[in-house]
C-alpha cells in the first residue's frame, strides 16, 4: 500500500454538519472575546480544565482519579487516593500535554512520526512491556473486558510505518489548510491513529493528544479550552459505541468516517457551552469570593484555594502553594501557607480535616452557599442533537 489513500478519509461536510460548525465557531469567538484579557481567576480555570481534560482521558483506560487528584498531579503534587501505576498514568498524560502546549508556539513545527512515538513515550513510559515510543511489532486486538471476545483488530504491524508515515503527511499538508476546517483535522486524526492502532497500548490516550496537538496548531484557541478529551471520559460508552460503528471490526481504509465526524462535533459543540459557562461562573464566583474575603481581611492570594475548594477541590498546604505558582502569584512559603489556611479556617470559609501533612480544606458554609447560588442562576441549555 502506498499514498495518502491508505488513510481512511474525511467525508465533504453536509449542511447540517456545516451548521454546527458554525454554531461551535460562534461559541469559540466567544470564548476568546471572554478570555483575551487575562483575569486572576482565569489562571485557575485554566488548571482545572487541564486536570479535566487528564482525567477524563485517562478514566476511559481505566485510570480513575478524583479531581482533587488529577489537579494535584498536573502541578506535580503527590495525589491523595490513587495507585502509584494511576500517578504515573496521569503524570504522563501531563508531560505529553504540556509539550503539547509548548509546541502551539514552536514556529518551526512540523508533524513527524517520531514526535507521535515521543509523545507516546511521555504518556507510557511506566510500564516498558508496552514499548513506549514504539511501533508494535504483532498484532493487536481490542476486546470486551467482561467476554474477551474480540470486537477489533487493528492494522497488519507490516503497514503500521508506512501508514503513520501517511498520517503525518496529511497533517503537515492540512497545516496550510483552511484553519476553519481544524475540528475536523484533529477529529479525522484521532480516528485513524486508533484505527490504525499502531502502539502495544496506549493508542486511545495517544489519539486523542495527536487531536489536542491539531487544535492547539490551529490557532483557534488553547487545546485547554478546546479539548473534548473530559467530554469523551463521561461519554465513554457512546465513545466506544461510535468507533465500533465506523471499525466495523477491523481496519479499512474504506471505513466511513460520518458518524465519528459527527460524534466529535457534537463533543466539541457540548463541551464549548460548557466552557462557555464555567467562564460565566468563575467570574461570578471571583467576585463574590473578593467579597467575603475582604470582610474578613484575607490576602488577595487566599482567593486561589477559595476557588478550588469552591470548585470541590481539596486544598492542602502543597497544592495551595503550587496553585499560587501555577497562576503566575508571587511564591509563599510553607508556613505563610500555614497562616493564610488557618485563616480561612478561623473566617468559617473553609473546614480542615486530619492531622499535619493529611490535612485537607474543604469548602465551609458560606463558600458553598455561594457557589451553589451561583449554580442555582443557570439559564436552561440547549442539549439537543441537531444530527438527531
Amino acid at each position: 500500500m502506498t499514498g495518502l489513500a491508505m488513510l481512511i478519509a474525511c467525508p465533504e461536510p453536509e449542511r447540517v454538519e456545516l451548521d454546527v460548525l458554525n454554531r461551535i465557531d460562534e461559541l469559540r469567538e466567544r470564548l476568546r472575546w471572554q478570555l483575551h484579557e487575562p483575569r486572576r481567576w482565569s489562571g485557575s480555570l485554566r488548571r482545572l480544565s487541564l486536570a479535566r481534560a487528564i482525567q477524563g482521558s485517562n478514566s476511559i483506560e481505566g485510570y480513575d482519579a478524583r479531581l482533587d487528584d488529577a489537579a494535584a498531579v498536573a502541578l506535580g503534587e503527590d495525589p491523595l487516593d490513587v495507585g502509584e501505576e494511576t500517578q504515573r498514568a496521569l503524570a504522563g498524560h501531563r508531560d505529553a500535554m504540556t509539550h503539547v502546549l509548548q509546541l502551539r508556539q514552536d514556529e518551526e513545527f512540523e508533524h513527524s512520526t517520531q514526535l507521535i512515538k515521543s509523545l507516546h513515550f511521555m504518556m507510557t513510559s511506566y510500564s516498558l512491556a508496552n514499548r513506549p515510543g514504539l511501533w508494535r511489532t504483532g498484532q493487536v486486538y481490542v476486546q470486551k473486558e467482561d467476554t474477551g471476545q474480540i470486537v477489533y483488530e487493528g492494522a497488519d504491524p507490516a503497514d503500521v510505518p508506512a501508514l503513520m508515515r501517511a498520517l503525518v503527511t496529511r497533517l503537515n499538508e492540512e497545516r496550510s489548510a483552511d484553519a476553519g476546517h481544524a475540528l475536523l483535522y484533529g477529529a479525522m486524526a484521532h480516528l485513524n491513529l486508533v484505527m490504525v492502532h499502531p502502539f502495544k497500548d496506549g493508542n486511545g490516550r495517544m489519539a486523542r493528544c495527536l487531536q489536542s496537538l491539531v487544535l492547539a496548531r490551529s490557532g483557534l484557541l488553547s487545546p485547554v479550552f478546546l479539548s473534548i478529551e473530559e467530554y469523551l471520559g463521561k461519554n465513554t460508552q457512546d465513545y466506544y459505541e461510535v468507533l465500533a460503528r465506523v471499525g466495523q471490526g477491523r481496519w479499512s481504509p474504506e471505513a466511513d468516517a460520518r458518524p465519528w465526524i459527527r460524534f466529535a462535533l457534537l463533543a466539541h459543540l457540548r463541551q464549548a457551552a460548557t466552557m462557555l459557562r464555567r467562564v460565566d461562573e468563575s467570574a461570578k464566583l471571583w467576585i463574590g469570593m473578593e467579597t467575603l474575603a475582604a470582610q474578613h481581611k484575607l490576602p488577595d492570594r487566599c482567593l486561589t484555594a477559595l476557588f478550588d475548594a469552591a470548585s470541590g477541590l481539596r486544598v492542602r498546604n502543597a497544592t495551595y502553594r503550587s496553585s499560587l505558582r501555577d497562576s503566575g502569584e508571587d511564591e509563599i512559603s510553607f508556613q505563610t501557607a500555614s497562616r493564610d489556611l488557618k485563616s480561612m479556617v478561623d473566617a468559617e470559609l473553609l473546614v480542615a480535616t486530619g492531622e499535619r501533612r493529611n490535612r485537607v480544606y474543604t469548602a465551609g458554609r458560606d463558600l458553598q452557599l455561594l457557589r451553589q447560588g451561583i449554580v442555582a442562576q443557570r439559564d436552561p441549555r440547549d442539549d439537543s442533537d441537531p444530527f438527531a
